[in-house]
C-alpha cells in the first residue's frame, strides 16, 4: 500500500552541508512530510517538531527508520578529507551505505546531490567516484532515481563549519560572467535551486531522472 501523500517519511544525510542543509529546510516546510530523519555526524542546530537528528558513524550504520524517500547529500574534498580513500569513503561509500539501509527500511524513492561529469569510465577521479555512486543507486531497483548534476555552487558556506574552498572563492566571480556561454550543464546554479529541484521531482516521477545544471536552475527557480 503506498503512503497517503500527506504523510510521507524520508530520511536525509547530509544536513550539515550546504546542498543538504536547504533540503533540510524546503522538507520541513512542506507539509506532506510528515517526518524527516536527519543523518548526522554531529548534532544540528536546527529545531523543529517533525525533526529528528540521528547521530550516526556512516561506516556502521544501524537499521535505520521506516522511510519512503532518501536523499542523499554527503561530499567532501579530497583536500578536507586528506586522501582518495577517505574521499571515496565519504562520497560512494557513505551515500551507498545509507541507501542501502533506506532501502532495507522501505524506501522506494532516492535524491542524490552528484555532479557534472559524473561517469564511472572517467579518466579523473572525482567524476569516476560520482559516476560509480549512480551506477551502484541504479542497481537498488529504486522506484525512482533523481539524479542532480549540479556544476560550480554559486554560494558561500560560511557558516557551515567547513574549511574555506579557496578554488571556489575564485572560480564564483569568473563563472558569473561567463555563464551566459556556457553549455548548460556546466552553467553555475545556486544551492538553493539544486535542493529544491531533488525536493520537488523526486516525490513526483518514476524512473531514473537525471537533472543537468540548467535544468536544477530552472526547476528549482519554478515557484
Amino acid at each position: 500500500m503506498s503512503t497517503p501523500i500527506d504523510q510521507r517519511k524520508v530520511l536525509l544525510a547530509g544536513a550539515t552541508g550546504l546542498v543538504g542543509g536547504l533540503m533540510l529546510q524546503a522538507l520541513l516546510a512542506d507539509p506532506t512530510v510528515a517526518q524527516v530523519h536527519a543523518l548526522s555526524r554531529r548534532p544540528l542546530r536546527i529545531r523543529h517538531p517533525r525533526l529528528q537528528v540521528h547521530i550516526v558513524d556512516f561506516s556502521r550504520l544501524p537499521a535505520l527508520p521506516q522511510a519512503d524517500e532518501v536523499y542523499l547529500a554527503l561530499g567532501t574534498t579530497i583536500k578536507v578529507a586528506g586522501s582518495q580513500a577517505a574521499f571515496r569513503a565519504v562520497d560512494l561509500e557513505a551515500n551507498l551505505a545509507v541507501a542501502k539501509a533506506a532501502f532495507a527500511a522501505g524506501a522506494s524513492r532516492a535524491g542524490l546531490v552528484s555532479a557534472v561529469g559524473a561517469n564511472a569510465k572517467s579518466s579523473t577521479f572525482y567524476s569516476r567516484v560520482k559516476g560509480e555512486l549512480e551506477d551502484a543507486l541504479r542497481s537498488l531497483g529504486l522506484t525512482t532515481l533523481v539524479i542532480g548534476r549540479p556544476s560550480l555552487l554559486l554560494d558561500s558556506r560560511d557558516g557551515l563549519q567547513q574549511p574555506p574552498r579557496i578554488g571556489e572563492q575564485i572560480a564564483i566571480p569568473i563563472a558569473k560572467l561567463l555563464a551566459p556561454l556556457l553549455p548548460g550543464a556546466y552553467r553555475p546554479v545556486h544551492a538553493r535551486a539544486v535542493a529544491l529541484s531533488l525536493v520537488k521531482t523526486v516525490p513526483a516521477t518514476e524512473g531514473v531522472v537525471i537533472l543537468s545544471s540548467s535544468m536544477l536552475a530552472s526547476i528549482g527557480s519554478e515557484p
